[in-house]
């Protein structure tokens, strides 16, 4: 097994459903999370205000 080169700490808070902030480590402004157009559809809800979902940064992670 290779070397760990880095662990991710992040604090999640559910703020009104469903908004979520997480505090990455080293950053100070939090990133949101939310859901949005068709997946906020899906799970048959109209936010306040739309963010991007974790399946979207997943995605944009992968995709580069």
């Amino acid at each position: 097994m290779g070397e760990i080169i880095h662990t991710n700490h992040i604090k999640i808070i559910q703020d009104k459903a469903p908004v979520r902030r997480a505090y990455l480590e080293d950053f100070e402004e939090p990133v949101y999370y939310g859901v949005h157009g068709k997946i906020a559809g899906f799970y048959g809800v109209t936010p306040e205000v739309e963010y991007a979902a974790t399946l979207d940064h997943i995605v944009g992670g992968v995709a580069g």
